[in-house]
């Protein structure tokens, strides 16, 4: 029940829910349902999901009610109804599973022996969360949250103090950050004065999966987007320059697949001299309406169509250079098509105690494994910069796992990782936040720098762009030429 998304575009796309979500009361955990918690059975033998639940992390107290699915974000001395409302979409399987819709994305949960477990599986993400059942809904829960300017910001932040991961590795006292902000609240303070004392908070993390929204009668706002320093901007003239660049050194139009309603092309093909292929991933979502199904087959058709004649490929170029994110199971899906033999991408964990910030959830392998399609085994050569963000670097991390190995050319990736966790605070704010790492195989992330390239080069550097180069690019071609 989290989105893998970044900055203002996950916070807009998820406060239209928000705004059922606040109004959401208590009624929802009706008696009915602790009647069914007991034994977790469904009164005819079966596995029931009735009742109420708490994921092991990520601060969520969820509630099944006949065919709604609602939620509660917790801290430990708060709780309010958070932003994901599904509905149950179909009949239950034979095991208990039951698919919840939640807007433009779906969920499985399915209740495990015993009745007291159940695994959360969401749609276009990797790895599964585990919740367990509670016997009533959390005596927070069940009255109206306290609004005024001190609640709220002590709601945000022991939101980040109790899931947050990286305040050690960014050398952050958050306790004195705490002490130093709050002594400037008081009950007169309005919501632009703590609207920026939530930005003072979050600048310093300089993390690109924070973000804070501000709801309002005409919907949310996107008010604060965290980055690394140093890091490129995206704009239409750099993404325009850049599409310029690639196209001089391609021997043909490219193909353009996952085009949206505004004309503008998620995925590309194309071919460079010497038999290399070239692949431009501008995200990894957005391909298609439908859901992560139709997604998932706009991008195969893509790569059914570079991968068309794999006998004929030589070598093949992918660039994530202006990839801001998306789902991971998309880029597990170009991984796929890229091996013939299984391995391990990465394990993912997440922060599991709210009052130690060491411990974490036990940590699950996500694993590439072959495509029953066409696919190609060859060198590769992966292009990024600090604008390949989130899926895009798990998706570079999965790669790094590959044999033969994938060569990286350019720049550091962003540094963010983590799905995000989309935090209702009050009537007024939403935050985003990480709360997950993405483990190498010695236990180490790449939270903060990002991954850094095997060979560094320009990337849309201004002389780059008015002499309509693309080092990285050429570097690629040269380099799998060698090979």
């Amino acid at each position: 029940m989290t989105r893998r998304a970044v900055g203002r575009a996950a916070v807009g796309r998820a406060v239209a829910a928000t705004a059922v979500a606040l109004a959401t009361t208590v009624a929802v955990a009706a008696p009915g349902v602790a009647a069914t918690q007991a034994d977790g059975q469904d009164g005819r033998g079966g596995r029931s999901l009735q009742g109420v639940w708490q994921m092991d992390g990520y601060g969520l107290v969820a509630v099944v009610s006949g065919s709604s699915l609602t939620t509660y974000d917790v801290t430990t001395h708060s709780c309010v109804p958070g932003w994901v409302t599904g509905t149950q979409d179909g009949a239950p399987g034979r095991d208990g599973t039951v698919r919840y819709v939640l807007g433009d994305s779906a969920l499985t949960l399915t209740p495990q022996p015993g009745g007291r477990r159940a695994i959360d599986v969401e749609e276009g993400g990797t790895g599964t969360k585990t919740l367990r059942r509670l016997d009533a809904l959390p005596a927070l829960c069940t009255r109206p949250a306290p609004d005024d300017p001190l609640a709220v910001f002590d709601r945000f932040w022991e939101t980040f103090e109790e899931n947050y991961p990286f305040f050690a590795a960014k050398g952050i006292d958050w306790h004195a950050a705490r002490d130093e902000q709050r002594a400037k609240i008081t009950p007169a303070t309005t919501t632009d004065q703590l609207q920026q004392i939530f930005i003072d908070l979050l600048t310093p993390l300089k993390d690109a999966h924070t973000s804070l929204a501000r709801v309002t009668g005409t919907g949310p706002t996107g008010v604060y987007s965290g980055r690394r320093d140093g890091s490129l901007k995206s704009t239409p003239a750099l993404r325009d320059a850049a599409r310029k660049a690639v196209d001089a050194q391609l021997t043909g139009p490219e193909q353009e697949f996952a085009v949206n309603a505004q004309g503008v092309s998620r995925l590309g093909v194309g071919r460079l001299p010497d038999g290399v292929g070239y692949l431009r991933v501008s995200g990894f979502d957005g391909y298609a309406t439908g859901g992560f199904a139709a997604q998932a087959k706009e991008l195969d058709r893509a790569l059914d169509a570079l991968l068309a004649d794999p006998d004929r490929l030589d070598g093949l170029v992918i660039d994530v250079r202006l990839n801001g994110g998306g789902s991971d199971a998309l880029g597990q899906q170009i991984a796929a098509r890229l091996t013939d033999r299984p391995y391990v991408a990465y394990r993912k964990v997440a922060r599991d105690d709210p009052a130690d910030p060491t411990k974490f959830t036990r940590p699950q392998p996500v694993v590439v494994r072959p495509a029953h399609t066409e696919h190609f085994t060859g060198p590769v050569a992966l292009l990024t910069s600090s604008l390949s963000i989130s899926a895009a670097e798990t998706f570079t991390q999965t790669l790094m796992g590959r044999s033969p190995h994938v060569v990286r050319i350019g720049e550091n990736t962003q540094g963010v990782f983590s799905d995000v966790l989309i935090k209702t605070l009050s009537p007024d704010f939403m935050v985003v936040l990480p709360n997950e790492k993405y483990l190498t195989p010695d236990g180490s992330t790449f939270d903060g720098p990002g991954i850094p390239p095997d060979i560094r080069t320009p990337v849309f550097t201004d002389d780059e762009s008015a002499g309509l180069k693309d080092s990285a690019l050429s570097t690629a071609r040269r380099v799998l030429g060698e090979q």
